[in-house]
């Protein structure tokens, strides 16, 4: 379970956010998540419930996650797609020349103090 430990590193960088922008506490915090990160959300809400309530500044906040769709270009064609019905092949020309865009991120997007 890879989520505590993601969980974690989030922790750490909040932690540092409130300090930096002297801030007590975090009331919320919005993660976009990439279709194919990797990471399953309800698995990361549950480690994020369980780890915050050990912390001083975020003991109470709520964890939005926005899903980010996963969207790959073709190299050959130059069509984008979506990624997860299609694969790694193009559907408009065939060709498997193709790159993921999006949709492979974690990144923190907002952080709400209160």
């Amino acid at each position: 379970m890879h989520e505590l430990g993601i969980v974690f590193h989030m922790i750490d960088t909040l932690e540092s956010v409130a300090r930096d922008n002297e801030l007590s506490v975090i009331a919320k915090v919005t993660l976009n998540l990439g279709e194919v990160s990797g990471v399953l959300p309800d698995y990361l809400v549950d480690c994020w419930n369980w780890a915050v309530k050990r912390t001083e500044v975020l003991h109470n906040a709520e964890l939005e996650v926005v899903q980010i769709d996963a969207v790959t270009i073709c190299n050959d064609c130059g069509n984008t797609y979506a990624t997860v019905p299609q694969g790694k092949t193009c559907p408009h020309c065939g060709s498997g020349n193709t790159v993921l865009l999006r949709g492979n991120e974690i990144e923190i997007d907002t952080v709400e103090g209160c």
